[in-house]
């Protein structure tokens, strides 16, 4: 049995946007004011656009590789088993946080009326006895909504999302005509303008929630091999949702920050604190006694991000498949239902995913780890796609990323530059985390599990300099380092290297005719 192709462009785009719009929109204002004051806006636009031109190199690869488990089989066409493993790793491990991420906001959220769910340790919301025990019956919940029934799940999906976008809407309506302080933007332009202003508009943008709510923008690439019409649906999955979701980030953004009184502020955002802080938007309706508006904010903060993380269940199980097809992971990890859907990867997922509520507590804190991986695995978007365009150059593109040679530079570029921001702190745990999955590729080639190429190890090789470089740099520099590449001269620091790890990257590409390209081309296209 193998996976059916089933999403139409429709369901594909409503399944991105509901992934994406999940507890970013819930907490990322705050957490965004908070680092950067009313210049969050500015940080917004940086990372919708940043994403935005990542997210295009993903469109013609994912169309012209419509696979399940695209963040492994991609890298497995352009560099062989190595490069692909690191990967895949990385992407899975970071999807792999999402649920749980989702299920900490909406416990956070729900704190506020049961104090059993939530400590406060240190200042960080840490779940209690009780609270995992909601979080257990959460996470299992996701996981029969995606075993059971295929249409079952997009019809659940297209009531959430539009539940949660109708939501979005009202909020951003009735907190700018209850509340419009215009004095709390004043300090916008001063930020603009210092170098400590633009490092708090970039550390925002890694570790405030910001890079983190555009993510949802790969499910249309794990979900590819499952999709109808891939020339529409994809492009108009991944490029759409990263457009429409930043329309409503910057619409929330720009109420919560007129809507807060300024005499909070008296000691800066930084100290921003009222009533009902673990959920802001809620607070704030409280303040301006908006009642009936709170009450239903609190149903979206479980419907919501509930969606979301139901979505990450669909597409990390995915990954976890195509890694398991490739050979990485053990072959029972392939089984599917009578559905025709992974199972055996989805309840994995779920055992590993209840882990990550011990190292990472707190909302921010499993944030910024999803990040500074995520990105890595965008990485290899631009990457793949020159690497293509130089072994395919005849193969017909359903669609086309047009000035991909200057496109996809600045692409790898801003990856660097988010898992850069991300810090220190979380850096080093990123690197301690792809040290572990070396084990496992080592066992897998020990054991004769991975494709028999002889690539694969010499095309790979130039993620050790990479990996370790922006480890490197990240200790030495001025988000959360030792401050020996000082703010500013970082960018240069981040742009040779992204150079020469592309030019690097691209040069040892799998070099193979087109015909044995075509071959592997037809192989993936049954999964």
């Amino acid at each position: 049995m193998t996976l059916n192709r089933r999403f139409t462009p429709a369901s594909l785009l409503m399944l991105s946007i509901n992934g994406m719009v999940g507890s970013a929109w819930l907490f990322a204002p705050l957490y965004a004011a908070k680092i950067a004051g009313p210049a969050a806006l500015i940080a917004w636009l940086i990372g919708g656009f940043a994403t935005a031109i990542i997210a295009l190199t993903f469109a013609e690869l994912s169309v012209l590789f419509p696979v399940a488990g695209g963040s492994a089989q991609i890298p497995q066409m352009s560099h062989g088993s190595f490069t692909s493993f690191i990967v895949s790793w990385i992407a899975w491990l970071s999807a792999l946080t999402m649920a749980p991420i989702e299920v900490q906001a909406i416990l956070q959220y729900a704190s506020t009326y049961f104090s059993s769910l939530v400590a406060m340790e240190q200042g960080v919301p840490v779940l209690t006895g009780t609270g995992m025990m909601w979080a257990t019956i959460l996470m299992l919940s996701f996981c029969v909504i995606n075993a059971v029934s295929y249409k079952g799940l997009v019809r659940f999906n297209f009531i959430v999302f539009s539940f949660k976008i109708l939501i979005i809407i009202l909020t951003i309506i009735l907190l700018i005509r209850s509340s419009f302080n215009t004095v709390n933007f004043s300090g916008t332009m001063s930020t603009a303008f210092s170098l400590t202003g633009w490092q708090a508009i970039l550390t925002a943008v890694a570790t405030g929630g910001i890079a983190f709510a555009f993510t949802g923008f790969k499910h249309a690439v794990e979900l590819a091999g499952e999709t109808k019409n891939q020339a529409l649906a994809i492009p108009l999955a991944i490029v759409g949702s990263v457009i429409g979701c930043l329309i409503l980030y910057l619409g929330l953004q720009l109420a919560f920050i007129a809507a807060v009184n300024p005499h909070v502020l008296t000691n800066g955002w930084g100290q921003l604190s009222f009533a009902g802080d673990v959920g802001p938007f809620a607070g704030l309706a409280a303040g301006l006694g908006l009642i009936w508006l709170v009450k239903l904010l609190y149903i979206d903060a479980t419907i919501s991000p509930g969606g979301a993380g139901l979505v990450y269940v669909t597409s990390t199980a995915r990954i976890l498949y195509a890694m398991s097809q490739i050979g990485y992971l053990p072959k029972w990890l392939q089984g599917l239902n009578k559905q025709g859907i992974p199972i055996a990867a989805i309840m994995l997922n779920f055992v590993l995913g209840m882990f990550l509520f011990l190292p990472l507590p707190g909302w921010q804190a499993m944030v910024s780890f999803l990040v500074s991986g995520m990105v890595i695995s965008y990485a290899m978007g631009p990457i793949s796609l020159l690497c293509m365009r130089l072994e395919m150059p005849n193969e017909k593109r359903g669609f086309r990323l047009p000035a991909a040679n200057i496109i996809c530079p600045i692409a790898f570029y801003f990856c660097n530059l988010l898992s850069y921001w991300c810090g220190w702190e979380t850096i080093y745990k990123l690197a301690i985390a792809m040290l572990i999955g070396l084990f496992f590729f080592a066992a897998a080639w020990w054991r004769g599990r991975l494709p028999t190429d002889n690539h694969g190890l010499k095309s790979g090789l130039w993620m050790l300099p990479y990996l370790g470089g922006l480890v490197m740099i990240s200790w030495l520099g001025a988000f959360g380092g030792k401050n020996v590449i000082p703010f500013g001269w970082d960018f240069l620091v981040i742009g040779i290297f992204s150079l020469a790890i592309l030019w690097l990257a691209v040069k040892n590409r799998l070099t193979v005719s087109e015909q044995v390209m075509d071959q592997r081309l037809a192989a993936i296209s049954t999964f």
